[in-house]
């Protein structure tokens, strides 16, 4: 493809208008941003809105170095950058579309996408793969916050194994229950956002902190009966649903809503991921939350895309710190 009229199509499609459809087929993807130099043309202007910027001391006094693309040259610290520096790209060998094709996997797929089935689909180890997605969830929790308001509906659940499914000898409960698996918090509103973490334990201090810091002071949260929300009246408008005598809406109280955040992230977990460590689990739980937010409020693929690439900023993930757990714990 001729390079000026690339530039344009790119141009038109990406950067300054949005693409004729809602979504952006892998097909599309491809024929847009097919090789490293696009995909820097692409990351850009979404990294450095105002020009490229020294990662290490925030000058914007650099040039690009002749003969070395994507190289830059930094006046004020005197060292060599480029694009992929403090980002989740950092010191990392795959090609930036591969990257970016990975990215349009995961946030496209529902359920998610496994670490075998992504390392076929980008060319890659298994190994690399699974490192790949795991700084993408990583970037998935590097997103602002937002504040739940309106109608919020809580609720927690346990991820783990199923335990009549174990053996015998390594159930720790034999009816089943929680024991043995990781307590995750969720509250949605009813605009559709959400936001959800996992918890050491479902006690009223954990619980009650996270619906104080998340929900807007004066909302309507709506709760089960479980004994860790009461007292909440105190912050908030709060109504119960009694699930144990088979309530689940009482008026405009209830807690469907939320449970469709455990549905989509049970059926990852159950479905494509089979198994998930506690101390990765964080990492899941930011995926799920990301595609569901980003669904809601930005249908179009392209938005979600960049939404994506803005939470890489400052976002360095290194191999250790996932296989030894640090930075998992700081997560």
């Amino acid at each position: 493809m001729d390079k000026q009229r690339y530039d344009k199509r790119f141009d038109a499609r990406f950067r300054a208008g949005k693409p004729a459809a809602a979504t952006v087929s892998t097909f599309d993807l491809m024929e847009m941003i097919p090789d490293e130099e696009a995909a820097i043309a692409y990351l850009t202007p979404i990294l450095w809105p105002d020009g490229p910027v020294c990662p290490y001391c925030g000058s914007h006094d650099n040039y690009l170095r002749k003969g070395r693309a994507n190289m830059h040259w930094c006046k004020g610290c005197r060292r060599e950058f480029t694009i992929r520096v403090g980002t989740i790209f950092h010191r990392s060998h795959v090609p930036l579309h591969k990257w970016l094709h990975a990215m349009y996997l995961i946030v496209t797929a529902r359920k998610g996408i496994s670490s075998l089935q992504l390392s076929k689909q980008v060319g890659v180890t298994q190994k690399t793969a699974w490192f790949l997605e795991q700084r993408i969830r990583a970037a998935c929790g590097n997103q602002t916050a937002k504040i739940l308001s309106g109608i919020i509906e809580v609720d927690e659940t346990y991820i783990g194994g199923i335990e009549k499914n174990k053996h015998s000898k390594k159930r720790l409960h034999p009816k089943g229950g929680a024991k043995g698996k990781a307590a995750v918090m969720g509250m949605r509103d009813r605009s559709g956002q959400v936001a959800a973490k996992v918890v050491e334990r479902a006690d009223k201090p954990t619980l009650q902190g996270e619906v104080r810091g998340a929900a807007a002071p004066g909302s309507t949260v709506c709760t089960d009966e479980h004994t860790a929300y009461a007292g909440l009246g105190d912050f908030c408008d709060h109504r119960t649903v009694c699930h144990s005598a088979k309530q689940y809406v009482d008026g405009m109280a209830s807690t469907n809503g939320v449970e469709s955040l455990w549905a989509v992230l049970k059926r990852a977990f159950y479905g494509t991921y089979h198994s998930i460590s506690e101390k990765h689990l964080q990492f899941y739980v930011d995926e799920v939350v990301f595609r569901m937010n980003e669904g809601n409020c930005a249908i179009d693929t392209v938005d979600r895309l960049e939404s994506l690439v803005k939470g890489m900023r400052g976002m360095r993930v290194t191999y250790r710190e996932l296989t030894e757990g640090g930075y998992g714990e700081a997560a």
